[in-house]
């Protein structure tokens, strides 16, 4: 997916934020901001958003060498999550379909950023997962499922920090034995890396490779030989979140996109309105 005028206020929003993160002085702050916003400016129309989001991030790290501006914040939304964890598989637990509740948690977790962290504790828990039940759920779950228990070598795509301990939930009810799972190969806004994954506990279920990209997102072009060997020798890709689904919706692979909708350019795309928890299935 291209770039278009509606991605505009999320970069700056993004750029606002991560500048924010660096902790540095008031001037130089407003000085690297303005840069930023100079540099958005400029950008292509052709490139894609997380082509984008990419030279934000490698910009802030030129001028200030903090190679990971939202360690912390990611740290403190696996910590939350992980706290989390035994009350949601005993949620699961209760429910007629525990995959599709498993499914349902994960996709919720797409929606952890470094605002919602402070609203999901054990004190709201009761009202979210009323959410999570009751809300629409777009695309055929049992298709996923079925699709996975048929496949050999399954490559999951994961997404963000904090959603990844989520993600857990999800990898736990697939063949695990059939996974493996994919990371950024570098620091990017709160997507997850090998080292946020071997903290939450992923490296312990299945096996875990970095893509080797700084980008928000698999663009294959930018990553490793490794990646892109799993990524070809897969017979079925599990794809969580926006970014994901921005560089790989014209795969020809196999491929179930798995994500909340957040906002019109990806709701029309995907064919789901804003909001939407969806399971998005091609070339099956």
């Amino acid at each position: 997916m291209k770039t278009a005028i509606e991605c505009i206020p999320c970069f700056v929003r993004q750029a606002s934020e991560a500048v924010e993160l660096c902790g540095i002085p008031h001037e130089k702050r407003e000085k690297l901001l303005r840069k930023l916003l100079r540099q958005l400016s400029d950008s292509s129309w052709d490139a894609l958003p997380a082509e984008v989001s990419q030279k934000i991030q490698r910009t802030i790290f030129e001028d200030t060498g903090l190679v990971d501006p939202y360690k912390k914040v990611k740290d403190q939304m696996n910590e939350m999550a992980l706290g989390l964890l035994p009350e949601l598989r005993k949620a699961i637990a209760l429910q007629a379909n525990p995959q599709e509740a498993a499914l349902r948690i994960s996709l919720t977790g797409n929606l952890l950023d470094s605002g919602a962290q402070n609203r999901l504790d054990h004190n709201t828990m009761p009202a979210y997962l009323k959410q999570v039940w009751d809300a629409p759920l777009a695309g055929d779950s049992q298709l996923l499922f079925d699709t996975a228990e048929l496949s050999e070598n399954i490559l999951f795509l994961a997404d963000n920090a904090g959603e990844i301990v989520f993600d857990k939930l999800l990898l736990e009810v697939l063949p695990l034995a059939q996974v493996t799972v994919a990371v950024r190969g570098k620091p990017v806004i709160n997507d997850v890396t090998y080292e946020d994954a071997e903290k939450v506990g992923i490296t312990q279920l299945a096996p875990v490779i970095s893509n080797g990209s700084g980008a928000p997102g698999t663009i294959l072009e930018e990553c490793t030989d490794e990646f892109k060997d799993y990524f070809e020798k897969a017979d079925l890709i599990i794809s969580k979140g926006q970014g994901n689904f921005e560089t790989l919706h014209s795969t020809h692979k196999r491929i179930f996109f798995l994500l909340t909708v957040k906002c019109p350019m990806i709701a029309e795309a995907i064919g789901a309105p804003v909001g939407t928890m969806t399971v998005a299935a091609r070339n099956l």
